[in-house]
């Protein structure tokens, strides 16, 4: 047998809020992150994942943080050959009116659907899916009750509670299961819960992303760095809320992020706002400064 073709490529996701709403952006009509070969000729693996991304998407990138490095063999099922090394980072990035034909700003609850809250369907979706992993779960010939409480934890069942955080689990978990297309001859069928697949773990690496981005919006002020220059308190909240994938209460979340001290206002009202007009507000320059700081916690106050 041939030793395997080894590669190590960079990837890129690179998420934009659109209308409140996160977005990440795909080339291959949604299947694929921005991603490259890492070359003889790159500085560095950012400066070569950013001389890519330019490529790719012509998109100016500021905050870039590496993720993980994914080294798994049989990461492409149907190239058992080909042992690839994917270093992958997240960016946040302002949305602008223009991309390339190659690229597309996709929705990231079309690929997990399951996770947002905020969609009256996903009741319906989650029940039908912890159905189908309940079946799953009762073929399997050992480990029947670790996996039963793997699933209630996960999807916050029988005295758990759920956490968004664990997005990658979720996924992973439905994996094994072979309960979507990227587990290859293990894939049982089509699923109305399954979410658009994508081209090898790219979908694995998009979860990563977007658990990371959750997790730190609660200690840092990343969120600014997709947010305008100014902006109100409900566009605050509802970017929030729509990256967790859950709503927030408004009363609270108002008055903790006040006395957290992490904006201020800028002394301008809007002028095509509904209703009363709203102050206008925006990141101090300390915390703009401090970003990739850990200090200042972003409170999320839950229903």
């Amino acid at each position: 047998m041939p030793a395997a073709l080894t590669q190590t490529e960079l990837i890129a996701v690179l998420v934009s809020i659109i209308d409140y709403m996160p977005y990440v952006m795909t080339i291959n009509k949604g299947s694929t992150l921005p991603s490259g070969s890492f070359e003889p000729g790159h500085q560095s693996l950012q400066a070569g994942l950013r001389a890519w991304i330019h490529q790719q998407t012509r998109y100016p990138v500021g905050f870039l943080e590496q993720l993980y490095t994914f080294a798994d063999q049989d990461r492409i099922y149907n190239q058992p050959q080909v042992r690839s090394i994917s270093i992958s980072y997240l960016g946040l990035v302002r949305h602008q009116d223009f991309s390339l034909n190659e690229t597309e700003w996709h929705d990231w609850y079309e690929y997990f659907p399951w996770e947002n809250e905020l969609k009256p369907a996903v009741k319906n979706i989650r029940e039908t899916m912890v159905g189908a992993l309940y079946e799953w779960q009762s073929r399997k010939t050992e480990d029947t009750e670790q996996t039963k409480r793997r699933i209630e934890f996960l999807f916050g069942l029988n005295g758990y509670a759920w956490n968004e955080d664990l997005i990658l689990q979720r996924y992973e978990l439905l994996y094994e299961a072979g309960m979507v297309p990227e587990a290859g001859n293990r894939y049982l069928e089509r699923k109305d819960f399954a979410g658009q697949g994508m081209f090898a773990d790219h979908r694995r690496i998009l979860a990563t992303a977007i658990a990371r981005l959750r997790a730190q919006i609660k200690y840092k002020a990343l969120v600014f760095e997709l947010m305008p220059t100014e902006f109100t308190l409900l566009q605050l909240q509802k970017t929030i809320e729509r990256i967790i994938g859950r709503s927030l209460h408004k009363s609270n979340f108002r008055r903790m992020i006040e006395q957290q001290n992490l904006i201020e206002e800028t002394g301008h009202i809007t002028d095509h706002y509904r209703g009363r007009p709203a102050k206008l507000f925006r990141y101090q320059k300390s915390i703009v400064d401090a970003r990739a700081m850990s200090g200042s916690k972003l409170p999320l106050v839950r229903n």
